[in-house]
Parts: C-alpha cells; sequence; structure tokens
C-alpha cells in the first residue's frame, strides 16, 4: 500500500553560546516562535531543501544540518505529513527576516517567554533530548492523541 506523503523541514540553528535562531511566524494557520523551515521540492534532497530553506528564510547559509528527529500526522486530506527535524551549529552569513516572519536570536531559557507556535513546547523537546526522535498524531476513537518517542 502507498499513500500521498508531504514532506517538510524545520531547523534549529544554535551559535553555542546559549543562542537560538527562531522565526516569528506570520501565517494566519499556525502563528508563533517557531524555527524556520518549509517544503521539500520534488526530488530534491532532504539536507539540500533544509540548506535553501534556512538561506530563504533567515539570510544564513548553514552547514552540516543534522537530523535530530521527526514529526508527523495524517492530514484532513488523508495525506502523511512529515517534518524532518534538523539542527546546526554551522552557519555563516548575515541575518534577515524574509516574508514567512522575523527572524531574531534568543537565549534558549528565555524561549518559553515568547508565544510559541501550535506544538512548538513539544517539538523543542525533541531537537533537546538525544533520546526523543518522534512526535506523532494519531486519531483513535474519533479524537486526537499524540505520542512524542
Amino acid at each position: 500500500m502507498s499513500e500521498k506523503v508531504i514532506l517538510t523541514n524545520m531547523c534549529m540553528v544554535y551559535d553555542g553560546n546559549g543562542n537560538i535562531l527562531v522565526q516569528d511566524r506570520v501565517d494566519s494557520s499556525w502563528p508563533g516562535v517557531s524555527f524556520p523551515g518549509g517544503h521539500i521540492e520534488p526530488g530534491e534532497s532532504f539536507t539540500l531543501s533544509v540548506i535553501r530553506e534556512i538561506k530563504e528564510e533567515t539570510g544564513l547559509t548553514v552547514s552540516s544540518p543534522m537530523l535530530c528527529g521527526i514529526k508527523q500526522w495524517t492530514n484532513e486530506k488523508n495525506e502523511r505529513y512529515i517534518v524532518l527535524f534538523y539542527k546546526t551549529d554551522k552557519f555563516s552569513g548575515e541575518l534577515r527576516s524574509s516574508d514567512e516572519g522575523q527572524v531574531f536570536w534568543i537565549k534558549s531559557d528565555e524561549l518559553f517567554n515568547y508565544k510559541l507556535s501550535k506544538d512548538f513546547e513539544d517539538m523543542y523537546r525533541i531537537f533537546e533530548n538525544d533520546i526523543l526522535q518522534e512526535f506523532f498524531w494519531t486519531q483513535e476513537n474519533g479524537e486526537w492523541r499524540k505520542y512524542i518517542y
């Protein structure tokens, strides 16, 4: 059996001094502070897609992004929606915001002082904990249930 899949990515860029790069998203369907990222184009390498998305949304060129987890669910069109989580502390360039939202550095311990995008607190756990690797939403008996593994 096969299913339709939508592939996306998200990347936590950090500087090694306790700062992380965040984006205050302007998309009304998913507003709030999150990490930058976006859709993987057909035929595009997963790694190259995250490098491209970070460049488009932040102006920074990242290198050596490491896959650190996934989030997935099945949407209302019965498509599996997968977000590949990456992180890196290797970057160059000049920070600039895009039409996706303002990007800025914050201290990681101040993250929860901001209005976060939906589910971001749970997603952040995956980025920060090497033991956790998957955030999964599923419907059971008509109710949404989340699992974090």
